[in-house]
């Protein structure tokens, strides 16, 4: 379960034998079943997660109370709420297992405790960070403008294997159109 989250930190950089085995030590294994919530809205996060498998979802409220997911993350990827395990603040979003899950946990305090040992570590964390909000910034923008349909096969190509593994209710919520919709486009598409 550590490997993958080493081989993906040695994408980045390079981490020693010595630091692989300090930040073993700091994590936390966890297996959660679909639909467990590792934060909910409201909550400050205190850890920051590695995806070995399985999906996570961002999940929200839109502007009438109504649960939207706002992003996949899938294996080989971090999560948390930036701007709430950054700053401190009340997080705005939820994090949901969106199907069966494993993950590493990485709390706050271990991370930063880490980050004064290891001095690359913060920087690589940014930079993986920022990364990932870009390809986030990136995928959203290949579903403006499109139709229901253009949205649910650019998500078939973009997110395949998220697609295989979650929810339609979930899919739904993402692609902004209701699960009745969804069905109808699927049954389209399959036909013809």
């Amino acid at each position: 379960m550590f490997a993958s989250f080493f081989q993906y930190l040695r994408l980045f950089h390079d981490i020693p034998a010595a630091d692989e085995a300090r930040l073993t030590e700091a994590l936390e294994v966890r297996v959660l079943p679909e639909n467990a919530v590792l934060l909910r809205a409201g909550q400050v996060s205190q850890e920051l997660f590695f995806i070995v498998s399985g999906v996570l979802r961002i999940v929200g409220a839109n502007e009438d109370g109504t649960e939207t997911t706002y992003f996949f993350l899938k294996d080989n990827q971090l999560c948390t709420i930036l701007d709430s395990f950054t700053n401190q603040v009340p997080a705005a979003e939820s994090i949901q297992a969106a199907c069966a899950t494993d993950v590493l946990v990485l709390p706050r305090p271990a991370l930063q405790r880490l980050a004064a040992q290891l001095p690359y570590l913060q920087a690589l964390i940014d930079l993986i960070t920022q990364r990932t909000l870009l390809a986030k910034i990136q995928l959203r923008h290949q579903y403006q403008g499109l139709s229901a349909v253009g949205r649910y096969q650019t998500f078939l190509l973009r997110q395949p294997e998220v697609a295989l593994r979650v929810s339609l209710r979930d899919v739904a919520s993402y692609l902004g159109i209701t699960q009745q919709s969804l069905s109808r486009i699927r049954r389209q598409l399959a036909g013809g």
